[in-house]
């Protein structure tokens, strides 16, 4: 993979030319900046920046004073190399949180391993109405020890109203959630997203990670999409790159809460 490239073709496809994630959010752009609106329940934030030294400030005050007079919290996705190079130093001063940074990781899907089953008694099951999404949000709890609400929402709308771009899948071990995860379908790009894959504690270590990967991935290359991207924590990164994923660059979020 050459990979220069393919990260200049995810920052133009997949940042400076974001899509929507779901129904109700909206894009808008500057010649600087392109963000996502969306309601107090979406995803709201800064996906892609062109700034300098000069304009950084100007920049950051103006997103701010945005996102205020919706009374939305928001996240600027700062990756390693956007500029200047003191942006994460500034959007501290200026009162974001900075969550643990990610490796960003793509992976070219004709290069993919991509045979790995799930462990023995574990079935998976493709999420399409609102019982399964309260099963991934059930594991999303479990797994992460963080409220799942938003994502129940996002799942719900995105079922509802434009279900060819997401695919959720869940572990079960009987009828017991065990594992979830989804992948984010971009249309009119070659990217599809891999989120939210967690584990519940006491099954983690079994291969159904891998398994869950290893499912998504098959499915993107029956849906014709050359590459895999996730934003790795240090726990899965291993893990993606045994499965052939390479590391880019790193990514960050920064969170303002008015």
């Amino acid at each position: 993979m050459d990979h220069s490239a393919v990260l200049a073709l995810y920052d133009r496809d997949m940042r400076e030319g974001a899509q929507p994630d779901g129904p109700g959010a909206r894009i808008e752009r500057s010649e600087r900046v392109v963000r996502q609106v969306a309601s107090a329940q979406g995803w709201n934030g800064v996906v892609w920046s062109r700034l300098d030294e000069a304009s950084a400030d100007a920049a950051i005050a103006e997103q701010i004073a945005r996102f205020s007079a919706l009374g939305h919290e928001f996240e600027w996705k700062l990756y390693g190399h956007d500029v200047p190079v003191d942006l994460g130093r500034r959007l501290g001063a200026a009162g974001f949180t900075a969550e643990p940074e990610e490796t960003l990781m793509i992976g070219e899907v004709a290069d993919l391993t991509m045979d790995a089953d799930p462990p023995e008694g574990i079935r998976l099951l493709a999420v399409t109405d609102p019982a399964g999404v309260d099963l991934v949000a059930d594991v999303h709890e479990k797994a992460f020890g963080t409220d799942s609400s938003r994502l129940r929402h996002q799942l719900l709308a995105r079922l509802r109203e434009d279900p060819d771009t997401v695919l959720s899948v869940v572990a079960l071990d009987g009828d017991t959630p065990v594992s979830a995860a989804r992948m984010e379908l971009v249309p009119g790009t070659r990217f599809a997203g891999l989120w939210g894959g967690g584990t519940v504690e006491g099954w983690r270590g079994r291969g159904i990670y891998r398994a869950l990967v290893a499912h998504r991935a098959r499915a993107a290359v029956a849906r014709g999409y050359r590459y895999l991207q996730v934003d790795a924590s240090g726990q899965s990164r291993p893990i993606l790159e045994r499965l052939g994923f390479q590391p880019l660059t790193t990514t960050t979020p920064y969170v303002y809460v008015p």
